[in-house]
């Protein structure tokens, strides 16, 4: 009896030691448990910022002259020959190209400076650079991934929806239109809504080619709701080439007193005075090159052996706006295009793109033949236009909506 009520004893004791030692083993295993996680955290914190900082090194080339902006845009001055574009490897040793001149049509807005606000500041880049809008830790940031910074995102997993004229089944050397600028609101950083003309040719899903010019709103991009002028490519389907802008080796930039992403310093409003852009992109016969024209102006061109299919023409050409709907399921997102208002409101308070034009292999403007009007959901976009000749305005369309509405639940 005295041995057994000493082992009751001793089981008892330890019992009641393991019962004092198990908490604290446990919180001890707790707290490296969370240090550790704070660690890996950390790491990976860390990583990611060396690669952010990698790739920043990448894309922003050293600057002869730095011009900071109220609006919180950094301009980088860089060697026209320095420029991201002779990054690709199609282009690299290359020297930018010097492209003729031929388009004579004025702005509303006026010459190639006025329409921007960063050069109502008073500065300007020396002769021989171009000005380069800086990417910044926050623009990456703020993309989908460091991979995919500066791409279109995907119809697949972004939906899009248009309001677009459209033309094809023939060979097309370029495009013209004259674009009325708004500002646009945009629900969600990841949408957008823009203004635009494509040229394009290949396979949609497959192997696209496009080129697209025109102004739109993106706060994931540029981290503000304020409309800006873009460019953009692709050779893939927007799979992994092409990008907005200079975001990426490609497009390259001609002209010192223009820049690409620029906001505007001005923009229509509501039965108020409409401002407006000029566009021009069209093929260099000598080099094959896509230049980009603005009001007489040459930009820059899209070397020709970025493409596959657009290497030599193109054989569609669209018109019309474009937005980014976000909530698939449930009610529709309140992203507007263009003005906000319906295409059937007309001047002043729908938006517009007028002075439509193709360009032939003479390198003639010529009107729209045959266009297909397309909105892919008219409840909550639509577009109208008109093929007459219209002595002024020639061949036009009006297009926009308001997205959600009691049309568009």
């Amino acid at each position: 009896m005295v041995f057994s009520s000493s082992i009751c004893c001793l089981f008892l004791y330890i019992f009641i030691v393991v019962s004092f030692i198990s908490p604290i083993n446990s919180l001890k295993i707790q707290k490296q448990e969370s240090f550790n996680r704070t660690f890996r955290i950390e790491q990976e914190l860390q990583k990611l910022k060396k690669t952010i900082a990698t790739r920043l090194r990448q894309i922003n080339k050293p600057a002869v002259k730095t011009i900071q902006i109220p609006n919180g845009d950094i301009i980088d001055c860089v060697l026209t020959h320095k420029q991201l574009a002779f990054d690709h490897p199609l282009l690299k040793g290359q020297k930018p190209m010097h492209h003729p001149v031929n388009l004579t049509e004025q702005n509303q807005i006026g010459n190639m400076s006025d329409f921007q606000l960063w050069s109502l500041s008073g500065e300007s880049c020396p002769e021989g650079t171009i000005p380069v809008r800086r990417v910044t830790e926050q623009d990456m940031l703020r993309a989908y991934s460091i991979d995919s910074f500066g791409r279109k995102p995907s119809n697949q997993y972004f939906p899009h929806e248009y309001a677009i004229v459209r033309v094809g089944n023939e060979e097309f050397f370029g495009a013209q239109g004259t674009f009325n600028v708004w500002r646009p609101y945009v629900e969600r950083q990841y949408e957008f809504s823009l203004s635009q003309m494509w040229l394009a040719s290949g396979t949609y899903g497959k192997d696209l080619n496009s080129i697209e010019a025109g102004w739109h709103v993106y706060p994931r991009f540029y981290g503000d709701d304020r409309p800006r002028f873009f460019i953009m490519w692709t050779a893939d389907a927007y799979k992994s080439t092409g990008c907005y802008n200079l975001g990426c080796p490609g497009f390259v930039q001609t002209n010192q007193n223009f820049l690409l992403g620029a906001e505007f310093s001005n923009y229509s409003t509501y039965k108020g005075k409409q401002y407006h852009i000029t566009l021009k992109i069209l093929k260099d016969k000598n080099t094959g090159n896509w230049l980009l024209q603005y009001g007489g102006n040459t930009v820059g061109y899209w070397p020709a052996p970025l493409f596959t299919h657009l290497k030599y023409v193109a054989d569609e050409v669209h018109f019309g706006g474009e937005i980014v709907n976000l909530k698939t399921t449930g009610s529709h997102t309140y992203t507007v295009m263009g003005s906000g208002h319906f295409a059937e409101e007309g001047f002043g308070k729908a938006a517009y793109i007028r002075n439509l034009h193709v360009i032939d292999s003479d390198n003639n403007l010529t009107p729209l033949e045959n266009p297909t009007y397309e909105a892919t959901n008219k409840n909550c976009y639509n577009i109208q236009g008109n093929t007459s000749g219209n002595p002024v305005w020639g061949d036009y369309i009006y297009f926009g909506g308001p997205g959600k509405s009691d049309k568009c639940p």
